[in-house]
């Protein structure tokens, strides 16, 4: 069920929103930390899946460029259409994102003001402490899913120049002149997988903290 709330969520904050939707989220008993630890989840999912979808647009690219037969043409279409997913994807991280860093805003800035209304000393620096260190734990969290959202373009420039070729120059003997290109592709595949899965780390360890507290 909370999972149907955050969407609604992410769609109220970019309508600009989404200070009304945290308050009737609060006034259901769902509290901003809640809305945080899910869209992280649903930020660290969507990074896996776009990691998995790259990764399968890099084996058909591989499989075009070593054509050995068959209908090229198909295997062009099939090749545009895992793009075109990739970049569906790629669009999705970044709205996670997005989501993630909304409604940290809110919750942070509401934590700072609660932190005011204390009358006991020791409670209002214990409460500092944990948003001192919840904080930097957001701040290495959200560093790492920028990381990786900044390697989905380099990913998606080198596949978009492949299909843009291939759309022109579908013949066997132009496919083939196309593999020295792999190991470009490739190397920024491997760039952006490598930092997804330092990025789902992260996240992992941000989510484990915040439901321990």
């Amino acid at each position: 069920m909370i999972r149907l709330f955050i969407l609604f969520g992410v769609l109220a904050a970019l309508a600009g929103c989404s200070s009304a939707y945290y308050g009737a989220m609060e006034k259901m008993g769902i509290h901003k930390r809640d809305i945080l630890v899910d869209r992280v989840k649903a930020a660290r999912d969507s990074q896996q899946e776009a990691k998995q979808q790259f990764l399968t647009a890099m084996e058909q690219y591989k499989s075009v460029v070593h054509f050995e037969g068959g209908d090229l043409e198909k295997a062009y279409n099939r090749f545009n259409a895992t793009l075109q997913k990739s970049e569906a994807k790629a669009t999705e991280v970044r709205n996670r994102i997005k989501a993630v860093e909304d409604v940290s805003v809110a919750l942070f800035k509401e934590w700072r003001e609660e932190i005011k209304q204390y009358s006991s000393d020791e409670l209002r620096r214990s409460s500092q402490r944990q948003y001192d260190t919840t904080q930097k734990r957001y701040t290495e969290l959200i560093a790492a899913m920028k990381q990786a959202e900044s390697k989905l373009e380099p990913a998606l420039v080198p596949l978009r120049d492949q299909v843009l070729f291939m759309k022109h120059n579908l013949n066997a003997r132009a496919i083939a002149g196309l593999k020295n290109e792999v190991v470009v592709v490739q190397t920024n595949v491997d760039a952006l997988v490598r930092t997804i899965e330092s990025s789902v780390a992260q996240a992992d360890a941000f989510i484990a903290t915040l439901q321990a507290e």
